[in-house]
């Protein structure tokens, strides 16, 4: 079909074929004056020929877009059983829609093997406003990343190739421009994501979604609230795995893992407990998180993105793998350990004290320590000879055994220098110099290859 502009064209050649110009001024000038009025009345001709679909000026409303456009009249009914007309009607808020058309609803329906009848509102609002965002974005503004959108859930946005949304929705028609936002088009109904949708979305977090194990996967795609510490490709690149069982490669990956929905805000400096276990045991491995400057964990991964908040949890993107934890691993990550960490190493030279306690696997591990806290040191004279600090780190060390604080008994525990006597009532820790006994202010720290009870009093042996 021919544009206005050709149609016009066509109709010059045919009249100076058939009309001899004069070119005096008045004649010119009707001629021109009738050259415009067919110029003006072919392109409104030919505009209204060629357009089919009409949309609203930019002076409606994104509802009243949706109510006057039959291809959205799922959205329309989804959005009227839900009473948000009256919220994208808004003349005082600006939005973003993701607009998905009949059959983009439908087949979504039909995934779910349901109707629209069968959905109540409360069904239907959290996935409604998963498909708006609360300030207008044009497309031009879109970049690759996280937003939040109406329903409090994070969105993945892609824009390498077009716009593609949480992975698997395209944005068809972009930057429809209304008086209260913006809609874009979309091809299917953007389902409220899980943390496994971001993992299988998000390009950066590929490495992961490659190792994950099916019971992973299935963890976070699954009803229960977790927090999932996302390492990137660049963190996976710089850890050799291949080394590891399938097991061994499953309990990383559930070290990465807490229960609960944890926000940055609620995290504070201490210990929790990640989904992966001590050997063969149901006993969950601890983990220690910083929030002095940012959050990190276990002193090893810090955290770059946070909050990306699905359907069943939290994510944070971390810049490292965290590694399954050694008793090494949570004396050096815990600033409170600081003065028993230069005993290990800068104190004792001779020993390799840091290489036997990161055994795993095998004699000596495991272990159980009972760590003096820097408060606990000061409260003492510090030996300057090497053999003397050698002596007393090895009467905090039980080896061959991973004794939890269930498990202590009231009697005497054999360390690598000596015997202690415990009271589990108290519970206490008392060594055969000291006077008085020592309280055990925090217990279970669990490695993988030991168990960490943390003391406030330095154990002496009868020197």
């Amino acid at each position: 079909m021919l544009n206005p502009f050709n149609r016009v064209r066509v109709f010059l050649i045919k009249l100076f074929n058939h009309q001899t110009i004069n070119l005096n001024t008045m004649k010119f000038q009707n001629l021109f004056k009738t050259l415009l009025v067919t110029l003006f009345v072919v392109i409104i001709s030919s505009c209204s020929d060629d357009d089919d679909t009409t949309f609203p000026q930019t002076s409606t409303t994104i509802a009243e877009f949706v109510a006057s456009n039959s291809d959205y009249s799922s959205l329309l009914a989804a959005l009227q059983k839900a009473e948000l007309v009256e919220t994208l009607s808004s003349t005082t808020s600006d939005f973003t829609v993701f607009a998905p058309n009949n059959a983009a609803f439908d087949a979504f329906l039909t995934g779910l093997g349901v109707t629209l009848d069968d959905l109540s509102k409360d069904d239907l609002t959290p996935i409604l406003l998963n498909h708006v965002i609360g300030s207008e974005i044009t497309s031009s503004q879109l970049s690759t990343g996280y937003v939040t959108n109406a329903s409090g859930v994070s969105t993945y946005v892609n824009t390498s190739s077009g716009v593609v949304i949480n992975g698997g929705v395209t944005v068809t028609t972009a930057d429809i421009d209304q008086s209260n936002g913006v809609i874009h088009a979309v091809d299917k109904v953007i389902a409220v994501p899980t943390l496994l949708d971001f993992v299988t979305a998000d390009a950066d977090l590929s490495s992961l979604a490659g190792v994950a194990t099916t019971d992973v996967a299935a963890a976070l795609g699954g009803d229960t609230e977790l927090t999932l510490l996302a390492p990137t490709n660049a963190a996976f690149g710089a850890v050799d795995l291949s080394g590891l069982s399938a097991g061994e490669v499953e309990n990383t990956l559930l070290n990465h893992v807490i229960a609960g929905e944890n926000l940055s805000s609620v995290l504070e400096t201490g210990y929790g407990n990640t989904l992966a276990t001590y050997g063969n045991t149901s006993n969950n491995l601890s983990i220690y998180i910083n929030t002095s400057s940012g959050v990190s964990f276990n002193g090893i991964s810090n955290v770059s993105t946070a909050d990306v908040i699905a359907s069943n949890g939290v994510l944070h993107v971390v810049d490292a793998v965290i590694t399954l934890p050694t008793v090494v691993t949570f004396a050096t990550a815990d600033d409170t350990f600081s003065t028993l960490v230069t005993a290990l190493t800068t104190l004792t030279p001779s020993t390799d004290f840091v290489a036997v306690l990161s055994t795993s696997g095998e004699a000596p591990a495991p272990f159980t320590v009972f760590a003096p806290t820097d408060e606990a040191f000061a409260a003492i004279m510090v030996p300057t000879d090497e053999a003397d600090v050698a002596a007393i780190l090895n009467y905090h060390v039980v080896a061959e055994a991973n004794v939890r604080a269930e498990d202590l008994t009231d009697g005497t525990v054999t360390t690598l220098n000596g015997d202690v006597t415990i009271d589990a009532s108290a519970p206490s820790v008392q060594g055969a110099g000291n006077t008085t006994a020592s309280n055990i202010v925090a217990n279970n720290v669990q490695a993988a290859n030991g168990v960490i009870h943390v003391i406030d009093q330095v154990l002496l042996p009868m020197m």
